[in-house]
């Protein structure tokens, strides 16, 4: 009987003592989940918050031209953009040289948390420096929690110089903060 209580009483204090142990551990792993939580929480509640204004600044951008029926990206190339307090952005691209098209010039909007619209416009000319047209390039950005990056995908719209639509293409892009 006393072989009975000891071994009762020694499986209790294993027990305990292995609840003493490692609850501590399980507790600071919830701790961790939770604060995750709220820190994502306080984020998205910063960019609803700013209205937007955590887009603003300057981005290195690369662009992935795609093939709208399969997505396949065609070419990629570098672009720079400035977006701007108060709603309108500026885009430079090295995908077409500056000779033959002026810089972009556009406005973003905040559609939500971190998901913003932006679209811009630039004149075309040919080698002779005729105008031969414009591009309207549309996009859905989706900035990353840090505000430090995006990635979006839209359309290119291209118009004759009578404003004709010629051509639709698809794109996509990633974009680091410039610092």
């Amino acid at each position: 009987m006393k072989n009975t209580f000891l071994k009762t009483i020694g499986g209790t204090m294993l027990a305990i003592l292995m609840l003493v142990m490692f609850a501590p551990v399980w507790v600071s792993a919830q701790d961790k989940n939770n604060e995750q939580k709220i820190e994502e929480q306080t984020q998205e509640n910063l960019f609803e918050q700013s209205g937007g204004e955590r887009f603003v600044g300057t981005w290195d951008v690369q662009v992935t031209i795609r093939n709208c029926q399969n997505n396949a990206a065609i070419r990629t190339f570098p672009s720079i953009g400035t977006v701007m307090s108060g709603g309108t952005l500026l885009d430079s691209t090295s995908g077409i040289p500056q000779a033959l098209k002026t810089p972009g010039h556009g406005v973003w909007s905040h559609v939500s948390g971190r998901t913003y619209s932006f679209s811009f416009k630039s004149f075309s000319f040919d080698v002779g420096g005729n105008f031969t047209g414009w591009t309207i390039i549309r996009h859905q950005a989706y900035l990353n929690l840090r505000a430090t990056a995006y990635t979006s995908a839209g359309t290119a719209e291209v118009y004759d110089p009578n404003g004709n639509l010629i051509f639709t293409g698809c794109s996509s892009t990633t974009a680091t903060r410039f610092e």
